[in-house]
């Protein structure tokens, strides 16, 4: 078995705050890398800036990460920061500022190189540090090394392929009290997406499968504030976070698989919201595990069947029907990523993906 995760996690109130001398170690020259608008609202921003201010440290505002970030927005990026002299990078947001911060932080490291080195494999692949601050309680990159980008003359998303971890993660669920219900719907389906897709794997080991059944209770606790049943509470708020960031970890030893690879198109086309269009091909890959994976992930997760699950997502969610000539194109594009085929443990052909699309 293997087991690393060489990323500095703290889950607090004001964790920020209470962390800025350890941010102040990372350099002293940082490139923020945000959204247009959440990071305002719910104070994030405001607090690193704080932060920063107060260690003394320089620091240039970048705030045009789109949802699903281009490569293009990660090369606009890099130049800000290497004209700035930024030393190091914090990614404040949901998986779309994480992730563009991690790309950000190799491209200003290889400051010479163009954008097609993103995808370029390279041994021991360096980058800036990168503090990562959640702001949203699903994509759990801030302890990953995943950095999921839009490549439009593909019209897909693609990880890039350099693989670098976070220094530290700064986790704090007040960033997601006053987010819309859809939002944390949307995000919180993600979440639970990572886990079981890391479950259902032949990467899992008993080190995942700890983390994921950790991470699958919490989840079950709040899953009822999803469907509008009930208010949530500051419990509610951290196991939100606490869940994110532990799928985060499942997904950092074992990887996703088909739900992920297949949603990437429908996000592209439709402009779905990522972990809706996951969740709705969660169901099928669930359905087509063996009996113990489907026992082990359905129970941590308080569902009895694959039926009853998938009742909840169209609730939660609100189902809608993809155009079929997409699922269909969908559908064959999966059969050829190797990554995703590789880390399903059952056998998979064209009638596996008819049946997990269909479910």
């Amino acid at each position: 078995m293997r087991f690393n995760l060489p990323v500095l996690v703290y889950q607090e109130k004001n964790c920020v705050h209470n962390h800025a001398d350890e941010i102040a170690q990372m350099g002293k020259n940082a490139l923020i890398v945000t959204g247009r608008n959440s990071s305002k609202k719910n104070g994030s921003l405001d607090d690193v800036i704080n932060a920063l201010k107060s260690k003394n440290i320089k620091y240039t505002v970048y705030d045009g990460v789109e949802e699903n970030p281009s490569v293009e927005t990660v090369m606009e990026a890099r130049e800000i920061g290497v004209k700035a002299g930024c030393d190091f990078i914090i990614g404040i947001g949901g998986g779309s500022p994480m992730d563009a911060a991690k790309a950000i932080g190799v491209m200003i490291y290889y400051k010479n190189e163009n954008k097609d080195f993103l995808y370029k494999s390279v041994s021991n692949s360096q980058s800036l540090p990168v503090i990562e601050v959640p702001t949203t309680c699903g994509t759990g990159s801030e302890v990953t090394t995943v950095a999921v980008l839009t490549v439009h003359n593909e019209k897909t998303k693609k990880s890039m392929s350099h693989r670098i971890f976070p220094r530290m993660a700064l986790v704090d669920e007040k960033y997601i009290k006053n987010a819309p219900l859809k939002v944390i719907c949307d995000t919180a389906i993600d979440a639970l997406a990572h886990i079981v897709e890391s479950c259902i794997n032949n990467n899992a080991t008993e080190y995942s499968k700890m983390f994921a059944k950790e991470g699958l209770e919490a989840w079950s606790k709040f899953k009822d504030v999803l469907l509008g049943n009930r208010e949530a509470t500051d419990e509610d708020f951290h196991n939100m976070m606490y869940a994110s960031t532990l799928a985060g970890m499942c997904i950092a030893h074992a990887g996703t698989s088909l739900p992920h690879g297949l949603s990437y198109p429908i996000t592209y086309e439709l402009g779905i919201p990522h972990g809706k269009a996951v969740g709705y091909f969660l169901p099928g890959y669930i359905n087509e595990a063996t009996d113990e994976d489907k026992e082990f992930v359905l129970k941590a997760a308080g569902f009895e069947t694959v039926e009853e699950f998938s009742k909840f997502y169209k609730k939660a969610c609100g189902y809608e029907k993809f155009p079929q000539e997409l699922l269909d194109k969908t559908g064959e594009l999966i059969l050829s990523n190797q990554r995703k085929l590789a880390n399903c443990p059952y056998k998979v052909d064209a009638e596996v993906i008819k049946n997990i699309i269909s479910f």
